[in-house]
């Protein structure tokens, strides 16, 4: 059984909350030159607190190599930001209370002049598996059917294996959003077994990682309600957000 009207709303709105948040950290960047990746994580930990939001750990902020990790938490004494800066923001949070699911999101900036060919050309590919893999959530939906959580995955890895970044894609196409953690009990994987929940969220967070390079991934929340139709609950990262002032 899926969730109620009030968790799904509830996931909403922090999902809502999340892209606000998201937007006013990327303000912080662009006004605050000198700033570390973990100076960009205590703000959004303060404007979490001033939402009312709650997360179990503190967010992912990388820059420049350190978004080569798929998982990278900063310290104190963590990268600066300086010119030729790609910027990967992973935040995810919910409301107080046991009845309040999790929303999850991840976008991609650049502080310089120009976005590397390499970077912008990777971009595109996390960005046309993640649209793969919500074309092929809608095709089956259309056919009145629930669409298999391993074929999601293989939607989206597909085009990356294409492009030839296959064994750089570390991780599963998405989960499904917890209540004490983001990932709830289901993945969006190689390896998952079973259609997906009707009004239950789940995430699609394609992503390619060279070592000791950089990193990208975009990641989106959705769910699918009653009459079987996609709703996207977060937004759609098209471009990287690029800015030198």
């Amino acid at each position: 059984m899926g969730w109620n009207k009030t968790k799904i709303n509830k996931h909403i709105k922090a999902a809502e909350l999340l892209n606000k948040i998201k937007d006013e950290a990327f303000k912080y960047v662009r006004k605050n030159k000198n700033i570390s990746e973990y100076d960009v994580q205590r703000f959004i930990m303060g404007k979490f607190k001033m939402n009312g939001l709650r997360t179990d750990r503190a967010p992912i902020i990388a820059f420049r190599q350190n978004t080569s990790f798929v998982h990278y938490y900063p310290s104190r004494h963590s990268k600066k930001l300086k010119l030729e800066s790609l910027i990967l923001i992973d935040i995810w949070a919910r409301f107080k209370g046991k009845n309040s699911p999790f929303a999850d999101i991840t976008w991609m900036g650049y502080y310089g002049k120009k976005i590397p060919r390499e970077v912008s050309g990777i971009f595109k590919i996390i960005i046309k598996a993640r649209d793969g893999a919500i074309r092929y959530i809608e095709d089956v939906l259309r056919q009145g059917k629930i669409p298999d959580s391993y074929k999601i995955d293989k939607a989206a890895r597909d085009i990356i294996k294409k492009s030839g970044f296959g064994d750089n894609f570390l991780h599963t196409t998405g989960h499904s959003l917890g209540f004490v953690s983001p990932h709830g009990g289901k993945r969006i994987g190689p390896k998952s077994k079973g259609l997906l929940r009707e009004n239950v969220a789940y995430t699609i967070e394609p992503g390619i990682y060279l070592k000791n390079k950089f990193g990208a991934r975009s990641e989106i929340d959705f769910y699918i309600n009653s009459d079987r139709k996609l709703v996207i609950t977060t937004g759609l990262q098209k471009n990287i957000i690029r800015f030198n002032n």
